[in-house]
């Protein structure tokens, strides 16, 4: 008896030894796939089971119970993280769970650029890659709303940068997040600006940043832009700047900037009309913030490009006038 136990023992030994040998050589072997690439978007709340058979359905060729049970054998089933995941020729079940618990998802990117208006912001949106598309048919008002800012103009209020996210997100989601940075990058700014400005609000900065971004052609003169127009709202002159003019026409600006169009009175006229437009006219980066709440020392009153990007800076109309007939009319 004792030489049969001892047998039935080390059988059991054995086929315990080699199954432990196949379960490490399954877990070491590089899954076969249906493609060289696999993807697959784990929605919240899926369990084990359904993911394991999702990655079968999606293209990898293997039993979903094995993937199933090696997902509750390693103690990880719980860990496993919703997202969007992409899978390559080469990995193995062990380095499929990794990835999963260690949410090492497939990220996309869509860059918003500073000085874009709130169309082109829509525009880069729609055309996003993998973003799910929400607002397609909802006008300004409503998308507003969404964002839970009913009654406020969508220009100047999302911060310009680089968004990554995960293949599923929705439009409103990327919005939000620009929303909140440009909250947070203007509330920063306005808590740390100079004293003295003309400027009763953050929002007023604001409006005020935005025209420094559109009228700012290098980037080391966004301080002395933005001291030209503090030191015209000083002293109660109109900003005179093409780009609110421009904003203005919206549709009916065809590129050029006419006589007619600086007298055309709107409520984005700088010429016809004192102080701040009534909304920022693209979206400023942080860069025209700074500048815009700390801006130059200076007295100037007018610039004028010189051509290559840069501006000449005057303190009076005699000197301004001196640098147009140099650099814009060749004389």
């Amino acid at each position: 008896m004792f030489k049969f136990l001892r047998t039935v023992f080390l059988l059991l030994l054995l086929a315990a030894l080699a199954l432990a040998g196949a379960a490490w050589w399954w877990l070491q072997r590089p899954l076969t796939l249906d493609a060289p690439t696999v993807e697959l978007s784990i929605e919240p709340g899926a369990s084990p089971r359904e993911v394991a058979g999702a990655w079968v359905l999606a293209g990898v060729q293997e039993d979903a119970r094995l993937l199933y049970h090696w997902f509750r054998w390693s103690g990880q089933a719980r860990q496993i993280r919703a997202g969007s995941y992409e899978i390559h020729q080469g990995i193995t079940p062990r380095g499929l769970l990794d990835k999963m618990v260690r949410g090492e998802e497939v990220m996309e990117q869509v860059r918003l650029i500073e000085g874009w208006t709130w169309r082109q912001f829509r525009a880069a949106l729609a055309k996003a890659p993998a973003l799910k598309q929400t607002l397609q048919d909802q006008d300004d008002a409503t998308v507003m709303s969404r964002l839970g800012l009913p009654g406020i103009s969508p220009e100047g209020r999302f911060y310009p940068d680089t968004y990554a996210y995960s293949r599923g997100v929705s439009d409103l989601t990327v919005l939000k997040r620009a929303h909140q940075a440009m909250q947070r990058k203007l509330e920063a700014a306005w808590a740390a600006r100079a004293q003295g400005l003309p400027l009763k609000s953050a929002e007023e900065a604001l409006i005020l940043a935005s025209i420094v971004e559109k009228e700012t052609g290098a980037a080391a003169d966004r301080p002395m832009v933005a001291s030209v127009f503090v030191n015209r709202l000083r002293i109660g002159m109109p900003l005179q700047t093409d780009p609110t003019v421009i904003y203005g026409l919206g549709s009916a600006f065809d590129g050029n900037l006419r006589k007619r169009d600086l007298l055309t009175d709107t409520p984005y006229n700088t010429y016809t009309r004192g102080g701040l437009p009534p909304t920022p006219i693209a979206m400023p980066g942080v860069a025209a913030l700074q500048a815009t709440l700390h801006p130059a020392p200076s007295k100037a009153l007018y610039f004028v490009a010189r051509g290559d990007g840069s501006s000449v800076f005057s303190d009076d109309l005699a000197a301004h006038n001196r640098a147009v007939n140099q650099y814009q009319r060749g004389r």
